[in-house]
């Protein structure tokens, strides 16, 4: 549910609502727009009576919420949210472009794609420094050596940087490194991971399920939000079926269904979801057109040596010129890039 104050209510008033909550055994967020005041009820709502809730003084309704999913949802926060990201807030006006390689290889080569990549327009770097892998016996990453890395290119370029958090006992350690904690696909049910990502500040990139739905998807986002971290950002990367022309299915219907039931800003991943060099180009400015809120592409200078993924890499080059064609697909739809 929804207490929804009155125009006037004091923080008095408000105050005292979170409190009488509270002793309800339900969990207050209060929640502050520009006209009025909202206090968010989580937890076990049967046996509280919404008259008493009512009753209460400076409260003007009470909303039952009917979505499962009560924090990530329009109905609670009706103002898109917007996450900032060293400055730049995925979820406003802009079109935020994140971009990098897939895995962190080297310290040289990585910054001097960092520089290449944010003369191009991106406001984020991208990169892995621990990769979940099918096998094994696949190049897991560089770990911490690779967080620093990032670091430097952080140094170097001033970009915000972007990279995946794979267990909850990695959390303190990646955020010390990154500006984002990157949640992947395979991680998108790990609901340790989530809390643990939740209980910290930074914001946090949450991908979709390799065949999630989106009401799983957005209680996977509930979870970091329910921990009191409201920094989420939701990335469609592709989901798994039958096709096999491309790696993944790319589902940009998604991008403006999930602007309809949630308040959180939405980017895409059209490497991963697609898997071909050639798709990146028409899907991002397709993603663009129907509403992203960023993308977040594999960038690489030489695809054909890359450790992991080179076949879904563009090179630096490529990047420059797909970004004017971003931006030319965003003015067209009222954004900005």
């Amino acid at each position: 549910m929804i207490i929804v104050m009155k125009p006037e209510a004091t923080k008095d008033q408000v105050a005292h609502v979170a409190s009488r909550v509270t002793e309800l055994g339900l969990e207050p967020h209060t929640i502050v727009g520009t006209e009025r005041t909202v206090v968010a009820l989580v937890g076990d709502e049967r046996p509280v009576s919404q008259d008493l809730l009512e009753s209460m003084p400076g409260v003007e309704k009470v909303v039952p919420i009917l979505a499962p999913y009560k924090m990530a949802s329009v109905e609670m926060h009706r103002q898109p949210t917007q996450v900032k990201v060293d400055g730049f807030a995925f979820g406003g006006r802009k079109v935020g472009l994140i971009a990098g390689p897939c895995t962190v290889e080297d310290r040289s080569m990585l910054i001097e794609l960092a520089h290449e990549v944010k003369a191009a327009g991106a406001v984020a770097l991208r990169g892995g420094a621990f990769k979940p892998r099918t096998s094994p016996y696949a190049f897991q990453g560089l770990a911490e050596t690779g967080l620093r890395y990032l670091a430097e290119a952080r140094e170097a370029t001033g970009l915000a940087v972007v990279t995946e958090v794979m267990a909850p006992e990695q959390v303190p350690m990646v955020a010390q490194y990154a500006d984002v904690l990157q949640i992947g696909a395979r991680n998108m049910q790990n609901y340790d991971l989530l809390r643990a990502a939740g209980n910290q500040p930074k914001p946090v990139m949450l991908k979709r399920g390799l065949a999630a739905t989106v009401e799983e998807w957005l209680l996977a986002a509930e979870y970091i939000l329910k921990q009191g971290n409201e920094n989420v950002i939701l990335c469609e990367r592709g989901v798994r079926t039958f096709e096999q022309h491309t790696r993944f299915t790319l589902s940009l219907s998604v991008v403006p269904q999930l602007k309809q039931l949630s308040h959180l800003p939405v980017i895409v991943d059209p490497s991963h979801g697609t898997g071909r060099r050639k798709l990146i180009e028409p899907m991002s400015l397709a993603a663009i057109a129907c509403g992203a809120d960023g993308l977040i592409i594999e960038v690489h200078d030489h695809p054909e040596e890359a450790v992991l993924d080179g076949q879904q890499s563009i090179t630096s080059a490529e990047f420059a010129r797909l970004v004017a064609k971003c931006r030319r697909v965003a003015e067209a739809v009222d954004r900005d890039l």
